[in-house]
């Protein structure tokens, strides 16, 4: 059995910025231990013969040609923007 411990989570949750508590901490060890299971049972599967799947379909996906349209001036889609800055939209911080 593949272990993760609870801190391993705590410490994830904290770096994605997400509260958990001790009870959901505890959820999601046990769950990901599961899942590292299964990923473990996959590596013990023969796949010598087996051709690589790079996509499920085997259809071509057509591209479009890139032609450049007519569309709203900058102006214009910058009014729509809670706030703006230097004339692009002023978004919150993502990344510390």
């Amino acid at each position: 059995m593949v272990l993760i411990s609870k801190d391993d989570i705590k410490n994830t949750a904290e770096l994605s910025k997400l509260g958990i508590t001790e009870e959901e901490a505890e959820d999601f060890m046990k769950d990901f231990s599961k899942i590292l299971d299964y990923v473990d049972q996959l590596k013990t599967v023969d796949t010598d013969g087996v051709e690589p799947t790079y996509h499920v379909s085997s259809k071509i996906q057509p591209l479009r040609e890139d032609i450049v349209k007519e569309s709203m001036s900058r102006e214009d889609v910058i009014q729509n923007a809670p706030e703006e800055q230097y004339g692009y939209f002023k978004l919150l911080r993502v990344m510390d």
